[in-house]
């Protein structure tokens, strides 16, 4: 079992993080500073040490001195982001930004205990990812798909990884590019070094050049001492840049020359230097009808699409659905200590109905929805919440009666294919075992009238133990 040594100063995200490791199968001892971990403990029995970058006393990168066999993997907040790439340079095998959730960490532990020699098999955490961060790792370890559509990219993955070939990853929010780029890495001879992911929308426009490419003391205000670039920490690894067409035009430029050149340039310098890179792009957006407006450079764009790679919406991978929920249900149980929950009939139904506007993330957040409402072991649609609303399914606005009858939502029409007749049917039948007939007439924004209408043209009987 992997021994984990955490350093951090403040309690509840020590405890947190301690709890979130332990019940993936580590065994996790914890300090509050350096001193404190070397008073207690000795780092270098660690397989791992998860660090805080900024301690009382000491720095958490002083834990990279001081076990130097040990690899360290720094936390850090947005802020400090500058401070966490140097760290990288000082020895850091990766860092990782606060606010961070479950999975993040996880992948993260898991990808560095891989890729160190010592870690052999039996030592991996009683995870479903346990094989994510292997060199040799399979990209269906790291992404799940059944379907033929998810095959041809795992396919196209095991292919292009092992080169050094640009690869631009294409698909909708939600769909998991970043995961994609994940295998794409570890599957490569750069798997052991770093992969440095940068969301390129999360990061302001007049910060992005510096971030990217770093800066020299002085270069603009605030610019109080030298900083290195993300693509200069990625160095010998991995660049990810997502939502790449959110870059801003100078930032471009600037791009175009790494990836032509293999050359960086400080902002505020004069002199470049050479970096090693293999670059991973990905976008939402149509970059080539972009490059038609003027929004995205053409020759950026070809430099880029050499090889593409699309990750297939969650509505076009009906047969993976019911298989994505229950790994998500069972990952979700046992971080919650539900173990034993079940999708009812009727869930895994109002499942495949769904249309996914939110794709794969959208399904992962319902299941913890309804993995924390749960009060049993069962899982039913109305703890989904696919219409978000705490309803079981999503009701078209032209149910409504008479003269205030309205057309169908957006809203409504992405949510699902079934007809409006569907759509009363499925409701009538899920709820009225809990519900009189008045109350799912005013569910369904009809009358009692109607409700008995509609009830006889499609063949509903009512239910003996109905209300008034």
């Amino acid at each position: 079992m992997p021994r984990i040594l955490i350093v951090e100063d403040e309690e509840i995200i020590r405890s947190a993080v301690r709890k979130l490791l332990q019940h993936a199968g580590y065994e996790v001892a914890d300090a509050g500073s350096v001193e404190e971990a070397e008073d207690n403990h000795d780092p270098s029995d660690f397989d791992l040490i998860i660090s805080d970058l900024r301690l009382p006393g000491a720095a958490g990168t002083e834990l990279i001195r001081r076990a130097p066999d040990t690899p360290v993997l720094i936390m850090t907040s947005y802020a400090s982001l500058r401070s966490a790439v140097d760290s990288m340079k000082m020895g850091a095998v990766e860092y990782i930004a606060k606010p961070f959730d479950h999975d993040e960490m996880l992948e993260a532990v898991e990808g560095i205990l891989a890729r160190k020699p010592q870690a052999s098999p039996s030592a991996q955490p009683l995870s479903e990812r346990a094989d994510a961060g292997a060199p040799d790792s399979d990209p269906a370890s790291i992404m799940f798909g059944h379907c033929d559509a998810m095959q041809k990219v795992f396919t196209l993955i095991r292919k292009v990884a092992p080169t050094e070939t640009t690869v631009l990853i294409q698909g909708e929010s939600g769909t998991g590019k970043e995961l994609a780029a994940r295998a794409l890495h570890l599957m490569s001879p750069r798997a052991a070094r770093p992969l440095i992911s940068v969301n390129c929308a999360a990061i302001p426009e007049s910060l992005i050049e510096s971030e990217l490419f770093g800066h020299e003391k002085g270069s603009f205000t605030g610019a109080v001492s030298a900083r290195t670039g993300l693509i200069e920490a990625a160095d010998g690894g991995s660049l990810f840049l997502d939502e790449i067409g959110e870059l801003p035009a100078e930032a471009q430029a600037r791009l175009l020359r790494v990836l032509q050149e293999g050359e960086i340039r400080k902002v505020g310098s004069t002199q470049s230097r050479q970096v090693d890179v293999r670059m991973i792009a990905a976008t939402h957006r149509n970059l080539k009808a972009m490059t038609r407006t003027g929004g995205f450079r053409e020759d950026l764009f070809y430099r880029l699409n050499v090889m593409q790679v699309r990750i297939p919406p969650l509505r076009e991978r009906q047969s993976d659905i019911l298989g994505l929920a229950q790994r998500f249900l069972q990952r979700q149980g046992e971080k919650m200590s539900k173990t034993g929950l079940n999708l009812t009939p009727e869930a895994m139904r109002a499942l495949e109905r769904h249309r996914w506007p939110g794709n794969v993330r959208e399904l992962e957040n319902a299941i913890e929805r309804a993995t924390i409402l749960c009060d049993n072991d069962l899982i039913t649609p109305s703890l989904l919440d696919l219409d978000g609303e705490g309803g079981d399914v999503s009701i078209p606005e032209t149910l409504v009666d008479g003269n205030n009858e309205q057309p169908p939502s957006r809203e409504a029409e992405a949510t699902s294919d079934l007809s409006l007749e569907d759509y009363f049917q499925h409701f009538v039948l899920e709820n009225q075992d809990r519900m009189s007939e008045t109350e799912l007439a005013q569910k369904l924004g009809i009358s009692r009238k109607s409700l008995w209408e509609r009830r006889q043209r499609l063949g509903i009987p009512r239910k003996k133990s109905s209300g008034n």
